[in-house]
């Protein structure tokens, strides 16, 4: 590799519009913009996210949404949006991607999922023979999981045997960076990095792939998007030092390279990482004077499943498979909705190949190359991506390569800072999991998987914890007045607890103290739920009957008041609120 390669990756001005970028039109005329504006304000008033103080423009910051990277993406896609772009280049699939299915050592499973939709396989087995017998290598990939001289060296044997050819998609495995980064990092240099060099040199000689470059290990750690790709492009040209100073040539050592990323159900931010990502390492190459596309193995997210009501993991599934696809991908692994119970059963793995059959087959997703291509929005957010990766990127080499940061503990810390965020957005559900935080079903009948389930920290493992263990009493649901006037709170009192496995006992339509202590049934913890007018009404006597006749501890739906104890309203830190109320119902 040219010896600029370093400093070229340092330098902003490198990221630089290619050949090909999009022609820029005109601005929008400033009636069609300011009469949306006038629409989604009206809106927003009646919602009363605006004042009718507020102009009309004020639409833009108030639905304006941040990601963990610090990009900003408006409500609206303009022409105006593609004036700033930096980066230009677009996803080289055509036709069908690959549907690649995990396989840890069941041969039923591998025959049964490739005549079944599947077309590769992904393999953390111990017998490879026993593994894929019966299965053609000439016709299906295979790629291995953390692939080692000895298993690569064993995969080849096998092939040998069956006096087969290796598909050329294969992938002999080798990525010690990734066995690094929640790892011993002494791993990698002592011995792993060597690995990859005899590794790939063997892949060469037999004309398959072999590395992977896997950023779904930082993304299961919390990483953002930035992160992830800036983890990869700062792997990938780790691998291409080695390999070119080991005499292969730039295109050569590209070649044993497959990059893969998560999916997840955010799909415009999915499809905006896998173009940014591409067009970053496309860059990569020309400045280490070689050319060539990145290959990307999309696999849909395992952090964003949920252990509890797990259909639901279909349909998040679908939105992430969606969005690889969209985005380019050249291979997508759809991770089966049980996974999160244990080993998916037969049912789990023909659903989540059956994602891929009908993205393909009927929804002729991949009918199109680059679908979203000239949209203005996810060119902008490919563009501000793209930035974003090449800045980390380059802290990353400033620090002194990619081994070096996860030695010392900074590329870590600043992904643990985006987890820490995105478990407090959790917390307070501005970021909701639909069944777990939000809409739980405390009378679902739980689904049984056998072994262990898949061993990622999943973004809702703290209510997915309260759902393991429900305490035994319920809540009392103090509903003050009609029906008609305290629903709206007890609905969301309801929720917030069910989110921490929390039942509640309804006193119905009431009219007064009395009405609430013959509803009462002596539960520990009771929560008021009411208008704002009731509980100044009656809101400290109900309380203080409540008390009189057992309740130990008083929450109220709404602004705190001198005359309770804990209180609820929308933003609470749920999972600090469910613990103090859990621990109030012991």
């Amino acid at each position: 590799m040219k010896e600029e390669v370093p400093g070229g990756l340092d330098e902003p001005e490198r990221l630089q519009p290619e050949q090909g970028a999009l022609a820029l039109e005109s601005p929008e005329d400033a009636w069609s913009r300011a009469d949306w504006e006038g629409l989604a304000a009206a809106v927003l008033r009646k919602s009363r996210r605006l004042t009718d103080d507020d102009p009309d423009d004020a639409v833009w910051a108030a639905l304006t949404r941040t990601t963990y990277d610090g990009i900003a993406i408006p409500p609206l896609g303009t022409r105006q949006l593609l004036g700033r772009l930096v980066t230009s280049g677009r996803p080289t699939r055509s036709g069908a991607w690959d549907v690649r299915t995990f396989n840890s050592g069941d041969n039923a499973a591998a025959r049964q999922d490739l005549q079944n939709g599947a077309t590769s396989l992904w393999l953390d087995a111990d017998d490879l023979a026993a593994t894929l017998d019966g299965v053609l290598l000439d016709l299906a990939p295979v790629v291995l999981q953390g692939g080692t001289s000895d298993r690569a060296l064993e995969l080849l044997r096998v092939a040998e045997v069956r006096r087969s050819e290796l598909h050329p998609e294969s992938n002999l495995g080798a990525d010690p960076i990734g066995g690094a980064v929640d790892g011993a990092v002494d791993g990698a240099v002592d011995g792993g990095l060597e690995v990859a060099v005899d590794v790939g040199k063997l892949a060469l000689s037999h004309g398959v792939r072999g590395l992977v470059v896997d950023a779904t290990v930082v993304h299961d750690l919390g990483a953002s998007d930035a992160q992830e790709v800036g983890y990869s492009l700062a792997a990938g040209a780790t691998y291409l030092r080695l390999l070119t100073d080991a005499a292969l040539t730039v295109e050569e050592a590209a070649g044993l390279l497959e990059f893969r990323y998560a999916a997840t159900d955010e799909q415009f931010p999915t499809i905006a990482k896998l173009r940014a990502a591409r067009r970053c390492w496309r860059r990569i190459l020309a400045l280490s004077g070689g050319t060539g596309e990145q290959r990307q193995h999309a696999v849909t997210s395992r952090p964003m499943l949920s252990a509890y009501d797990p259909w639901l993991n279909m349909l998040r599934g679908t939105v992430a498979a969606f969005a690889a696809g969209v985005g380019g991908a050249e291979v997508v692994t759809v991770v089966p909705f049980d996974s999160p119970l244990g080993e998916p059963d037969a049912f789990g793995r023909r659903i989540a190949r059956n994602v891929s059959s009908l993205l393909l087959a009927e929804s002729h997703v991949a009918a199109v190359t680059d679908p979203a291509g000239g949209s203005y929005a996810v060119e902008q957010l490919t563009d501000d991506l793209a930035a974003a990766a090449w800045s980390e990127l380059q802290r990353i080499e400033r620090e002194g390569g990619m081994l070096t940061a996860l030695e010392r503990g900074s590329f870590r810390a600043r992904v643990d800072e985006v987890a820490a965020r995105r478990e407090r957005d959790i917390a307070t559900r501005a970021r909701p999991i639909t069944g777990l935080s939000e809409f739980a079903h405390l009378e679902e009948t739980a689904l049984e998987r056998a072994g262990a389930p898949v061993g990622v920290r999943r973004w809702g493992a703290a209510f997915e914890a309260f759902r393991a263990e429900p305490p035994a009493a319920a809540v009392f649901l103090a509903t003050l007045g009609p029906v008609a006037e305290h629903t709206v709170r007890a609905r969301f009192a309801t929720r917030l607890l069910a989110a921490g496995g929390v039942d509640v006992d309804v006193a119905g339509a009431t009219a007064g103290p009395d009405d609430l202590t013959a509803a009462y049934g002596r539960q520990r913890v009771v929560c008021l739920a009411g208008t704002d007018a009731a509980y100044a009404e009656w809101g400290a006597a109900a309380a203080a009957a409540l008390r009189a006749a057992g309740a130990r501890h008083v929450i109220v739906a709404g602004d705190a008041a001198d005359w309770a104890d804990d209180s609820c309203a929308e933003g609470v830190d749920a999972v600090a609120f469910l613990t103090r109320t859990r621990e109030a119902l012991r």
